[in-house]
């Protein structure tokens, strides 16, 4: 998996309000299995999952900022 990039976070701010609450709540169920998964098996590459979790934290910081803008 590629390191989040500054590019990445602009994909976020370019996603709706429902469109990033769904990405959040995939990303969130996508973290949840893997590390089920890697608690049974371990798997190949763990830092996959540092990476999703920072991503649904990106995107929870910015479901946030606009919930301090309106």
């Amino acid at each position: 998996m590629a390191k989040s990039t500054k590019a990445d976070v602009q994909d976020y701010r370019s996603f709706s309000d429902e469109a990033l609450s769904d990405k959040i709540g995939e990303e969130t169920l996508r973290l949840k299995k893997l590390k089920f998964s890697h608690a049974v098996n371990p798997i190949e590459n763990p830092m996959v999952i540092r990476s999703i979790r920072r991503q649904i934290a990106q995107m929870k910081t910015e479901q946030h900022k606009r919930q301090l803008a309106s």
